[in-house]
């Protein structure tokens, strides 16, 4: 059974953090609305969803995705980037601990789970405003008893690494080149998103499936016509709050 922790919407959603965009007006009615129907689809997807209650003094907890890392043998949960944020692994920390041994990042560490893109055994992991080198090293050193391998990855104008590149299964990566140092991944195929749709490279894989926001209907078509089944969701008052589609669950098996 694989499983996906989501969490609901805060009321203080416009209050969120922002770092790369500027704070826009948010439908509170509409962005619960979006964020259902992110739970339907991974139901639909064949998850059990874990559906956490939202903390409403907690603005950012709908982007649970940066609480926690989990691999099979451990979940790993980070000392966050965002002062304001760190609270909010409490929660995330008390859910994982029915599934798995926990380990914790600390000191002047700074992890979160939006920079950490797994290929295979490998974890590439960004140096981003949100995570450290101290927090890497720290990721490394849990994951190293296990047989992972961490790299760092050095990210620029956008949020996280995952903001600017995500795995679709089958050694192919799709990224936004000017975001992300491409020359780290080795061996792997790349596909590239389209400039007028630069937020794109967020996406989220399930099984033979991709999901795509509504707002990349290039790349949700270019991706169909190189056989992939693409479903598209429509995220966009979750957009307005500088997230994407993986940054709103953590899958595991």
């Amino acid at each position: 059974m694989s499983y996906a922790i989501t969490r609901k919407v805060s009321p203080l959603i416009c209050n969120c953090e922002l770092t790369y965009i500027a704070r826009q007006p948010i439908d509170f009615e509409k962005i619960a609305q979006q964020h259902q129907a992110y739970e339907e689809c991974l139901k639909e997807l064949g998850l059990r969803v874990v559906s956490l209650p939202a903390e409403l003094g907690l603005a950012d907890c709908v982007f649970v995705e940066d609480t926690a890392v989990v691999v099979d043998e451990v979940a790993i949960i980070p000392h966050m980037g965002a002062a304001t944020r760190r609270t909010e692994v409490n929660l995330t920390a008390e859910t994982l601990s029915n599934f798995r041994h926990l380990k914790f990042i600390n000191g002047e560490g700074t992890l979160e789970g939006g920079d950490v893109m797994r290929i295979g055994r490998t974890f590439y992991v960004g140096v981003s405003t949100r995570t450290n080198r101290d927090g890497i090293a720290q990721l490394q050193k849990i994951l190293a008893p296990y047989d992972y391998q961490v790299v760092p990855v050095e990210v620029a104008g956008c949020l996280h690494l995952k903001t600017a590149c995500t795995y679709l299964n089958h050694n192919t990566i799709l990224a936004n080149p000017s975001w992300v140092d491409m020359s780290t991944f080795r061996d792997v195929d790349v596909i590239e998103t389209f400039p007028t749709e630069p937020w794109s490279a967020n996406s989220l894989s399930v099984g033979d499936s991709v999901v795509l926001p509504a707002s990349a209907p290039r790349l949700a078509e270019l991706l169909s016509q190189r056989g992939l089944r693409v479903l598209t969701l429509d995220i966009s008052e979750l957009e307005k709050a500088e997230a994407g589609l993986t940054c709103m669950s953590i899958i595991f098996s």
